[in-house]
């Protein structure tokens, strides 16, 4: 069973920056995950905001390319969100995901962690 445990959350004015973390425990091929991270506004469906894969290849969507950045610490077992030019649209409690799959032969459920508020306002 995987424990995913985001951090890093909190408030922060517009044009601020904030980063999140994921940490991962009882895995031991965390590195052969891809991982995500959502966020989901009051009211909102659930986003994808970004996505990186085992080999470091990273997307992003669209309301965030240029701003988030998304990565990885396989030796720490941890994925980071870098959050730059905060505005008050990227409100929302943030989470880590760890996508089902086939990893090293056998099927891993999707994964979430808790979740962390992200509030942008002066």
């Amino acid at each position: 069973q995987v424990q995913l445990v985001e951090s890093g959350g909190g408030l922060v004015q517009p044009g601020g920056s904030l980063r999140l973390s994921c940490a991962a425990s009882g895995s031991s091929i965390f590195s052969l995950y891809a991982m995500d991270w959502y966020r989901q506004a009051p009211g909102k469906q659930r986003e994808l905001v970004a996505h990186i894969t085992s080999s470091g290849r990273t997307t992003y969507g669209d309301s965030v390319k240029g701003r988030f950045t998304i990565s990885r610490d396989n030796a720490k077992n941890t994925v980071y969100l870098q959050m730059n030019s905060l505005k008050p649209e990227d409100t929302a409690v943030y989470y880590c995901n760890a996508p089902s799959g086939y990893y090293s032969g056998n099927y891993h459920p999707d994964y979430w962690g808790q979740g962390t508020q992200v509030t942008v306002s002066s």
